[in-house]
């Protein structure tokens, strides 16, 4: 199988370090995970804040990318909905029957981290060892576009030496959704307040999550607080061996 990584722009600009969780992760199960240069944003900001003939290029640029692979997989439940669901809408409505044809062969084959080590490799034990106390926040794309619930929790579960403890009021949004948090600031620092009290009440170290942008707007806040709870991505916690330094 050839497999992509899709870093997704967010990642790549801000925390590096998912990225090169995946890939570590991916090699450790026996896969050779190529990078392609000349991957670019998704257009998930300018088609969700309404700019999508704008978003036009970006599908015509991932299409090409991303063609010759099996499976391409992103740290980003956010990113691979946007694929998944919008790519296709953006062709059918800006571009034409070529691109339309790509997208269609494309987009089915991108993949959030979770869902394809469980649902695409069969993996849930990935050898993992965390001794901490973490939570799990399902966002919002990740649960409800691509219908990816159980499948991190699955991974979880089989890490060594990991307390993990429920989420209560889970499925709640944290308030980030983007420019969302910018345009709505109010609202979404109160959806925030409401998601760290949850946090703060499972006694956890860590919040963990698929995407780094809900857990960089949920790990401000928490820093903000004083709180000593840590945001870390799933792929930073599976990659996790026994006598790495946390």
């Amino acid at each position: 199988m050839r497999v992509a990584l899709f870093i997704t722009c967010f990642n790549d600009a801000l925390f590096p370090r998912t990225g090169q969780a995946v890939v570590r992760l991916l090699q450790r199960l026996g896969h050779t995970v190529e990078f392609p240069a000349a991957q670019a944003c998704c257009g998930q900001m300018h088609f969700n804040t309404g700019y999508r003939p704008h978003t036009l290029p970006m599908v015509q640029r991932f299409a090409e990318t991303f063609a010759p692979y099996d499976a391409v997989v992103t740290p980003s439940g956010s990113c691979a909905g946007m694929v998944r669901h919008h790519h296709r809408k953006v062709a059918a409505q800006y571009g034409d029957a070529p691109l339309l044809h790509a997208v269609e062969g494309v987009a089915p084959k991108v993949h959030e981290l979770s869902e394809f080590l469980v649902d695409v490799l069969g993996v849930t034990d990935v050898g993992a060892y965390f001794p901490h106390r973490v939570t799990y926040h399902p966002t919002c794309h990740t649960l409800r576009m691509l219908r990816v619930a159980d499948q991190p929790l699955q991974l979880l579960r089989a890490v060594r030496g990991i307390d993990l403890v429920e989420l209560p009021e889970a499925t709640s949004c944290c308030g980030f959704g983007g420019t969302f948090a910018l345009k709505n600031s109010d609202t979404s620092s109160a959806m925030l307040a409401d998601k760290m009290r949850h946090i703060q009440y499972t006694g956890s170290e860590f919040v963990t999550a698929g995407d780094n942008s809900c857990l960089m707007h949920i790990g401000g806040g928490l820093s903000r607080l004083k709180t000593g709870i840590g945001a870390l991505h799933l792929a930073e916690i599976l990659v996790s061996r026994e006598g790495d330094a946390r």
